[in-house]
């Protein structure tokens, strides 16, 4: 059986989920953006060695999947902020779920919550 969502064909959810979350950026970004609304620069800020193109390039897949909001503030110049939608907010769960077994794999300390290490992880809030 097969299954179409936004013009792409999948043979099952997994398939799914992994063209939406999938890759090097697109986790990092939905675990940076978590509770928080952010600018472009602060995502770049946050997300050490990616290049400009290559994050738009995966804010605009995660806006088009309904995963992220972008909204641009009518002022000069102008303002754009991020911030995952309620949608989106499913996959927190997923993504701690992925930070817990990566902090395993690297043998850190169970005591300490290991989303603490990630730098990607902003302390700025709604």
């Amino acid at each position: 059986m097969t299954y179409t969502k936004n013009g792409k064909t999948y043979h099952c959810p997994v398939e799914a989920a992994l063209d939406v979350i999938g890759g090097k950026w697109k986790p990092l970004i939905l675990w940076a953006l978590g509770d928080n609304i952010m600018r472009f620069g602060e995502l770049q800020k946050g997300l050490p060695g990616v290049n400009a193109k290559m994050l738009t390039k995966q804010l605009r897949e995660l806006e088009q999947d309904g995963v992220i909001t972008r909204t641009v503030y009518p002022e000069v110049p102008p303002r754009v902020e991020y911030s995952i939608t309620e949608f989106g907010r499913t996959l927190i769960p997923i993504l701690q779920a992925l930070c817990t077994w990566g902090a395993h794999y690297l043998g850190i300390d169970d005591t300490d919550d290991p989303s603490d290490r990630c730098p990607t992880k902003s302390s700025k809030k709604k």
